[in-house]
């Protein structure tokens, strides 16, 4: 299928980026040869108008050949699109900033996989729109996969669904000692205060341990509802802080150290204070897996998604490898202001 846009002055065509049955599209140049400095304007603005139009249903779009690799150019591309870009607060993973909005994607090591999440699900403010620019390809593996978030909430056992969505769920954080990232680059400061406040502005517990440390707890939502599209999305990541997560013989070594799964660097359970069965993360991952889908990244691509209708992952790879990535569009939980 072809959803070339229909004039023959047009700059861009617009196709299937994994098949007829995916929402995601690729936007190409329809002229062969290589853009050029004049010429990326004229490529940016039909992409503004194309991701008005189509983005709010793909979910995700890839722009392949529409620009060189260059961080100050993606940080312009991402600022075209009409919304101020947006700093990466209330951290999970260890990231760089390179400036005036652009991040690297998360600094794993290569032989790590990251498993489908939709940025910042985890709290109660996330960006609505995340773009990611391929700067360097690698040499294998590496891809960004992504999945449907409609289709994941359509494929969970409607049980388990409903329990996820009356419930809720309470993420516990316990930062730094050597087990996962220090409080200081969670939040971006060393300045006690100004952690306080922020989380009493976001409905976060947080309380200091006697060896100088930081726990928070954060009751949030496992579903949520697109503010454009009325769309409920899978929306959460419980199969990230759920201990099930860590391979058996990592959790063993750390409960035989911290004594509790809520003393664990990461824990999640229902907002009601219960616990997730095992049997219903293995369910959530299965489906995740079974919506997966990923393309091999070309040196210069860009991908934009949707961050409420898409989540995104990383799979292992080799070679260097540099990815960057831009937010914008917060969104705020309506929990915030009940």
């Amino acid at each position: 299928m072809n959803l070339a846009i229909g004039h023959a002055d047009r700059l861009v065509e617009v196709t299937p980026l994994f098949g007829a049955d995916d929402e995601a599209l690729q936007i190409r140049p329809r002229n062969e040869a290589a853009p050029t400095p004049a010429s990326w304007r004229g490529l940016w603005d039909e992409a503004q108008g194309l991701a008005s139009r189509h983005l709010r249903q793909a979910g995700a779009l890839l722009f392949r050949d529409c620009a060189p690799p260059d961080e100050t150019l993606f940080r312009t591309f991402a600022a075209s699109f009409g919304s101020s870009l947006i700093g990466y607060d209330f951290a999970s993973t260890p990231r760089t900033a390179v400036g005036d909005g652009v991040y690297t994607s998360t600094e794993y090591p290569a032989h790590q996989t990251i498993p489908l999440h939709n940025e910042q699900s985890y709290t109660l403010t996330w960006p609505k729109r995340i773009w990611f620019h391929c700067v360097t390809a690698p040499q294998s593996g590496g891809e960004t996969p992504i999945a449907d978030s409609r289709q994941i909430f359509a494929r969970i056992d409607p049980a388990i669904r409903e329990e996820f969505t009356a419930k809720g769920l309470t993420y516990t954080r316990n930062y730094g000692n050597g087990l996962d990232l220090p409080w200081q680059d969670a939040f971006g400061t060393t300045d006690r205060a100004s952690i306080q406040r922020y989380c009493e502005a976001n409905r976060i517990v947080c309380e200091w341990t006697p060896d100088g440390e930081l726990r928070t707890q954060q009751t949030c939502q496992a579903v949520a509802r697109h503010p454009q599209t009325g769309d409920d999305v899978w929306f959460n990541q419980a199969h990230l802080f759920h201990p099930s997560n860590l391979p058996p013989t990592v959790r063993e070594t750390l409960l035989a150290v911290v004594g509790s799964t809520r003393a664990l660097p990461r824990h999640v359970c229902f907002g009601d204070g219960t616990e997730i069965c095992e049997q219903a993360m293995s369910h959530v991952r299965q489906v995740l897996d079974e919506c997966t889908r990923a393309f091999p990244w070309r040196t210069g691509d860009i991908l934009m998604l949707d961050n409420m209708l898409t989540a995104h992952a990383r799979a292992p790879f080799s070679g260097p490898r540099r990815i960057v990535v831009a937010m914008a569009d917060p969104v705020r939980s309506a929990l915030l202001s009940s």
